[in-house]
């Protein structure tokens, strides 16, 4: 149960660095003349979006162990 929490705790981290360093490479590489709006349409979306993998990591974190 505690190594699960260790990994799921990594994975989180990584998660967060790579979704993050994927979204503004994304960003700057598509999104250079766009209006503000778009830009804040964008982050707006990328920022909830990243939520759906790190429940998922959470869920399987806090499961119980198997006996």
């Amino acid at each position: 149960d505690t190594l699960r929490r260790i990994i799921g705790t990594v994975l989180l981290v990584v998660l967060v660095l790579l979704y993050a360093l994927l979204a503004v490479t994304i960003a700057s590489a598509t999104l250079g003349t766009s209006p503000w709006y778009i830009h804040l349409a964008y982050f707006f979306f990328t920022g909830f979006l990243w939520i759906l993998p790190a429940m998922w990591i959470i869920k399987w974190m806090h499961r119980p162990a198997r006996k």
